[in-house]
């Protein structure tokens, strides 16, 4: 009986074919099993794929003599990562360069960009890590480039709109869809083993001082996905200012300003924490053993009159200045 293999499951097996990472071999095998038609015809297939699972859970690290260095590793930075994708020559180096103040090749022919490349952003005074990286298309992708998107915060899918947006989405989409690296209805944020899956994505549009007029009106019809639109040149900084926030926006964060007790509040390094944060998650993040020695709060901002005594349980604003009473 014929397989009736699906496109689905092809894109699967390249993913597969591709991945350099145990990790990335293993998210391929499962989403192949995931997609691969359940009939007679497929029996053998299965087992094969479920073989191949066992000898992956069951392969032991291999330990060697020399330290490999993964340049696709990028540890976080800041308040979040962004991480950036596109084709070649799309401008992914020019946002890098212009909003930070990282060493990229800038330059006019494609794959100048051979390795990640971080720069700091500064949202007002949040810094916010951003990812330069080498391009894709649609028959190329740089071994281990997986695992950086893979272990980003948020995703920005670059398009230059003076070129052809549709082959450009159209390459984008296909890297993350294959790669269950979209959340969307049927890709959550961890799988049922929680290894890491979807990313939030955006769209930034560059090159909108020589782009026609409706390339953005264009791009947004033929994209399928609820992406947030920012558009921007980095020639003239329009738009800059306005992705800077929407980094911020996008990572969904919150500032806090702590005050020691009798001392003036310190407005120029803010914690950041996870938009519905708690009194206590804010204890916790400044010191985890003495968190659980909390014994009041005293709180400056939304919604509240000034120094007003707050629960652990109250849930902290964007802004507001917390002092903690430890026992």
């Amino acid at each position: 009986m014929p397989a009736n293999l699906t496109p689905e499951y092809f894109k699967a097996e390249k993913w597969f074919r591709e991945a350099t990472t145990p990790d990335e071999k293993f998210l391929a095998l499962e989403q192949m099993l995931r997609v691969m038609p359940k009939h007679k015809g497929t029996d053998h297939l299965r087992a094969d794929l479920r073989r191949k699972l066992s000898k992956l859970k069951e392969a032991p690290a291999k330990k060697g003599h020399g330290t490999h260095v993964d340049i696709f590793y990028i540890p976080r930075s800041g308040a979040g990562q962004i991480v950036l994708l596109g084709a070649p020559n799309c401008g992914k180096s020019s946002i890098v360069a212009a909003m930070t103040n990282a060493k990229v090749n800038v330059a006019d022919f494609p794959f100048a960009t051979t390795a990640p490349v971080p720069g700091m952003v500064t949202f007002e005074d949040v810094p916010i890590q951003l990812v330069d990286m080498p391009p894709i298309t649609a028959d190329y992708l740089a071994p281990g480039q997986v695992g950086t998107y893979r272990n980003c915060d948020i995703i920005g899918i670059v398009i230059d709109l003076s070129a052809d947006v549709s082959e450009q989405l159209g390459i984008c989409l296909d890297f993350l869809e294959s790669r269950n690296l979209l959340i969307d209805a049927e890709t959550s944020t961890v799988d049922e083993h929680g290894n890491a899956l979807g990313k939030r994505a955006f769209c930034i549009c560059t090159k909108s001082d020589i782009a026609e007029a409706g390339a953005i009106a264009g791009l947004k019809e033929k994209c399928k996905y609820r992406f947030e639109f920012v558009e921007i040149s980095t020639k003239s900084g329009v738009g800059l200012e306005k992705l800077s926030a929407l980094f911020f926006s996008l990572l969904g964060i919150i500032r806090i300003y702590a005050k020691p007790p009798g001392k003036p509040v310190d407005m120029t390094d803010p914690f950041t924490l996870p938009a519905g944060s708690t009194v206590m998650d804010l204890a916790t993040a400044i010191h985890r053993e003495l968190a659980g020695k909390l014994k009041f709060a005293r709180i400056w901002g939304t919604g509240v009159y000034d120094g007003q005594n707050a629960q652990r349980h109250h849930v902290l604003n964007d802004k507001d200045i917390i002092e903690l009473h430890f026992g």
